[in-house]
């Protein structure tokens, strides 16, 4: 019985980590940056993708954007090809595949108009 108790206090104690580091990578950050077209300007994706590229370290890090890509209002003005945007996103970020992404929260895409 001891045993029982103690395995159920470990797998709690377990599960509460695993919760926490969850809830600490849901955290919601603004980033500033570039805004480009991951196929058009970056030639790194299939099909239209936007991207925000950011200075960190004096690298540029390319953020993918998790929306409805070409679909998105603010595509236009970045995917003619070579064009840039200057934006802010305020999202969540995550990494899948080796790559950055970000989540924008409603209204989190601000994106600087010409």
């Amino acid at each position: 019985m001891k045993m029982v108790v103690k395995a159920a206090l470990s797998l709690a104690v377990v599960l509460g980590f695993l919760a926490l580091a969850q809830a600490e990578d849901k955290k919601e950050v603004t980033l500033k940056g570039t805004m480009v077209c991951g196929k058009c300007t970056l030639k790194i994706c299939p099909k239209c993708t936007n991207v925000l590229q950011v200075e960190e370290g004096g690298k540029t890090v390319n953020y993918f954007i998790e929306d409805k890509g070409a679909k998105a209002p603010y595509h236009k003005a970045v995917c003619p090809k070579g064009a840039k945007q200057k934006a802010e996103i305020t999202g969540t970020v995550t990494t899948k595949d080796g790559k950055k992404w970000i989540k924008p929260s409603e209204g989190g895409v601000k994106v600087e108009s010409e």
